[in-house]
């Protein structure tokens, strides 16, 4: 009997699991995802005024080599695949709303967290590789009437800030925008297993 009573005062010391608010979890997932759409947002439209801003110096600019073009085409194809990507990733978070119907919600959440993730980590080297070799090429004329030191000075700028950019800037921002889709899902997650 001793053990009983001990092994009772055990389990109701333990923590009890905290009731969600239906409301509270809606607002912070509604107000996560509506800061995720503002930022996406703010991204289409700057990439659009450099995309458009890019354009007009590819028609209004005379270069004497058909390398910079190239590589202009190259940055713009680039931007432009990074523009309908951001478009897409818009739409399909500002498709739905979570007060609706929250079960269906969490899934198109899961499912637009596992294809950005997976998107994202070839997409990503895609658009490095783009950008970095239309840029190379784009200098090419550039720095042609520049010094040698100016140039490896500038070649190796752009080299670091290219390897800078993939392998930290790319893991800090994948890693932040998972943390938040996470937190979100969870709350999702746990708001339907109090329902279950």
């Amino acid at each position: 009997m001793k053990d009983f009573d001990h092994l009772m005062s055990v389990w109701q010391e333990q923590p009890k699991t905290d009731q969600l608010s239906v409301d509270d979890v809606l607002k912070q997932v509604k107000k996560g995802m509506n800061s995720l759409g503002r930022k996406l947002l703010w991204n289409i439209t700057s990439m659009g005024i450099f995309l458009a801003g890019l354009f007009a110096v590819m028609l209004f600019f005379l270069f004497t080599s058909w390398v910079t073009y190239l590589g202009i085409i190259l940055i713009l194809i680039a931007m432009i695949l990074y523009l309908l990507m951001m478009i897409r990733d818009y739409r399909i978070i500002s498709k739905r709303d979570v007060t609706i119907n929250p079960a269906d919600y969490l899934q198109d959440l899961k499912e637009y967290q596992k294809n950005r993730a997976g998107v994202y980590g070839w997409l990503y080297y895609l658009y490095v590789l783009l950008m970095s070799t239309g840029l190379l090429l784009y200098f090419f004329e550039v720095l042609q009437s520049s010094s040698s030191a100016f140039k490896t000075a500038a070649y190796s700028v752009y080299i670091a800030f290219v390897l800078f950019c993939t392998f930290y800037i790319r893991r800090h921002f994948v890693k932040t925008e998972q943390e938040k889709l996470n937190l979100m899902i969870d709350r999702l997650i746990r708001l339907q297993g109090q329902f279950d």
